[in-house]
């Protein structure tokens, strides 16, 4: 996998130039587009470039994309994310966020999972329902890497920017729960399956925000005791993050929850005006500069992840009416439980935001690969790489032309 890690390393590295030098799109979407079209030129050019087309395709396998993100990654961008939001302004929309990540999810798996059951028979696939429901649970979450790294770069008003900021947080460790759970059921295991659910829901999510807490509880004291060291406080940090997300999984709770909330915790702590100057400008800009670069190798990995789909034009088809299906539960989904909740802004506008705003991405994609191949799982990753495809780009570079249509923006600041 080092290897493999390392090409992918380069070949993010050179996409990322081209964008920087003559493309001038936003990072995460300019790789991810010149991802795409080196896949594309690959599979075009496969009958007379032979080697090139293999030397991808085992790279792209031996690098094992779901277990990269799901097992490495993902821990770090998901701290790196949790970190530089304040604790005191995501509280102001706690209650937003607790349900949009909770209900919401929910709600959108069951009208996305409900919607291709019945639609995939007029195509010629007949998708089970409890597989039907794992897709939605796939494509319900919204992909925090992606969402974070396209609204720092929008002018969004705050409030709204957090809703959507601490949902992508929070969702895609519920949303991991959810699929793990519909995983589970479909893998034929019924035995005190209610007992079982509850377990998992129990032990992973709940075990993940308690496990957070302490991370944050004892890295915290950490990080003050050594706060005079500049290099330690960054090493202990990383240190923090990568056993800690070890340590959730050894123990069976979720990784993504505990790292989000240890972030939070930690970016507290070095937020606070006492905290040496000196420690937290380093760990910001190291912290800053691997959330970077993971976050090229994870969209260039996006892009090149092409290469390993097998589509006919009737699976085509059914993947552009899910893009609408997502799209419409995802809109349901957060209007629905906000319109339960007290707010002075206007629902409509900021449900269509929210809506917009909430890109799928990476962790999608990832999801989908883990499931076995004979449990339709070219299926369910073809459909999903479209959604994530239409999500980063065509919903991510009209972001900022929706924000100013529907008058919802503001200045904000960013350290």
């Amino acid at each position: 996998m080092f290897e493999s890690f390392s090409i992918i390393f380069l070949v993010a590295s050179l996409l990322s130039y081209i964008n920087f030098k003559w493309l001038k799109l936003i990072p995460n979407i300019g790789t991810m587009i010149l991802a795409l079209i080196l896949s594309i030129s690959i599979i075009l050019t496969k009958d007379i470039f032979t080697g090139i087309n293999k030397f991808f395709y085992e790279l792209l396998q031996s690098a094992d994309f779901g277990s990269l993100l799901l097992k490495i990654m993902l821990s770090i961008l998901l701290f790196a994310g949790a970190m530089h939001i304040e604790i005191h302004a995501l509280q102001k929309e706690k209650w937003s966020i607790l349900v949009f990540s909770t209900i919401g999810v929910l709600i959108s798996t069951f009208l996305i999972g409900s919607a291709v059951y019945f639609i995939a028979p007029l195509f010629g696939l007949a998708i089970p329902y409890i597989y039907s429901l794992i897709i939605g649970s796939i494509l319900s979450p919204t992909d925090p890497i992606a969402v974070l790294g396209i609204i720092k770069d929008s002018s969004l008003k705050e409030s709204i920017a957090l809703k959507i900021e601490g949902e992508s947080l929070f969702n895609d460790g519920v949303g991991v729960v959810v699929f793990t759970t519909l995983l589970f059921i479909a893998s034929g295991n019924t035995g005190n399956i209610g007992e079982k659910i509850g377990s998992i829901f129990l032990v992973e999510a709940l075990g993940g925000i308690g496990l957070g807490f302490l991370l944050g509880w004892v890295g915290s004291i950490l990080l003050k005791s050594a706060q005079e060291n500049h290099q330690l406080t960054t090493i202990l940090s990383v240190g923090i993050v990568l056993g800690g997300f070890v340590l959730a999984s050894k123990l069976g709770t979720s990784g993504p929850l505990a790292t989000v909330v240890c972030g939070l915790y930690l970016g507290h702590t070095i937020s606070n005006p006492m905290f040496n100057k000196k420690s937290k400008k380093l760990m910001n800009e190291i912290w800053e500069i691997l959330d970077e670069s993971l976050n090229t190798i994870l969209f260039v990995l996006i892009g090149l992840s092409l290469q390993l789909l097998s589509a006919n034009i009737e699976l085509i088809i059914l993947g552009s009416i899910v893009i609408i299906i997502a799209l419409l539960a995802r809109f349901i989904s957060i209007a629905l439980p906000f319109s339960l909740l007290k707010s002075n802004e206007n629902r409509l506008k900021t449900s269509l935001i929210l809506t917009w705003g909430g890109l799928r991405g990476g962790i999608s994609i990832a999801l989908a690969l883990s499931i076995p191949e004979e449990q339709f799982r070219n299926t369910i990753l073809v459909l999903t790489f479209m959604v994530v495809i239409f999500s980063i780009l065509f919903q991510g570079l009209t972001l900022g032309f929706i924000v100013k249509k529907l008058n919802l923006t503001t200045k904000r600041k960013h350290e």
